[in-house]
């Protein structure tokens, strides 16, 4: 299970996401708003979850195993370790974590 929490609107990657994350990102630009964005991967043996510069701490640790090393280096990759990704950004990042997954 994939899910996705913008300024704590959550959404499951099994809805129709891709419209909703632009709206919420492209929405809270417009307002000079902090964006927050948290992805939750829970799936077998994998609990992670990867946040954007802006949210508050959860407090990080590194990758335990291959499989999560990948995951945080297509973070890394998409620029959501910055301030300034977009929605794109964002919904590549999910896309591209769906099918590794």
């Amino acid at each position: 299970m994939i899910e996705i929490q913008i300024a704590g609107s959550k959404k499951s990657i099994d809805e129709d996401y891709e419209s909703w994350v632009n709206q919420q990102i492209n929405n809270r630009r417009k307002e000079g708003l902090i964006i927050c964005v948290c992805v939750f991967i829970k799936e077998d043996h994998l609990n992670l979850i990867l946040s954007s510069p802006e949210c508050p701490s959860r407090g990080s640790r590194p990758p335990r195993t291959e499989k999560e090393k990948v995951i945080v280096e297509l973070w890394d990759k998409r620029g959501l370790n910055t301030s300034d990704f977009h929605g794109g950004n964002l919904v590549a990042f999910l896309k591209q974590v769906r099918r590794y997954l």
